[in-house]
């Protein structure tokens, strides 16, 4: 009968060298782990999360919801006229335009808001400890920020406006559910429009 244990060297110096190996092999994988879930939750063009990672932040406040009954709202906001601005100028304007405009609602909320590049040219913003009131002011502040903003790409000024749909966070809520109804808020503000 063999012994099939694997050889340890015994010598002190080889084991800090194995264990020193293991100890950056390990911080290494960490790091693509991490840069890794960052690709997942974020935006490839402008530097806010992804719709997935929107979707985890929304899950958390529905949580706070149900567990201690804070408050909160979802802004679903559409830019307008982006095919528009594709067609005309190209789509490195439109590349350009889509940045800005997440400039413009992050630096018009709160550091702890999300704002989050849903697709395409829609955004959405997740207000925390907020109500409908607040909300509503807010959703107007930011359409008449993009309004108000001056946009030019290679030296044509381009306007830009956006319609903004608000859903009211409520206990047993799904994401899907506070989704549709700020989606559908977002439709009629553009009908009203």
């Amino acid at each position: 009968m063999t012994d099939e244990r694997p050889m340890i060297d015994d010598d002190p110096l080889v084991l800090r060298a194995e264990i020193a190996r293991l100890r950056a092999t390990v911080a290494r994988l960490e790091r693509q782990v991490g840069e890794l879930d960052r690709l997942a939750h974020h935006d490839a063009l402008v530097p806010v999360p992804n719709r997935r990672g929107f979707e985890r932040q929304l899950l958390a406040l529905i949580d706070r919801a149900e567990r201690y009954g804070d408050c909160g709202a979802l802004l679903f906001v559409d830019v307008d006229g982006l095919k528009m601005v594709n067609d005309s100028f190209g789509h490195e304007a439109g590349d350009a335009a889509l940045i800005h405009v997440a400039e413009l609602l992050t630096g018009g909320v709160r550091q702890s808001d999300c704002v989050a590049r849903f697709g395409g040219d829609e955004f959405a913003v997740l207000l925390e400890r907020i109500d409908l009131g607040q909300a509503t002011e807010t959703a107007l502040r930011l359409t008449d920020r993009i309004a108000d903003s001056s946009f030019t790409y290679d030296g044509s000024a381009i306007p830009l406006s956006a319609a903004i749909g608000i859903a009211e966070i409520r206990p047993g809520d799904t994401p899907a559910a506070v989704l549709a109804r700020a989606d559908q808020a977002m439709y009629a503000q553009k009908a009203a429009a």
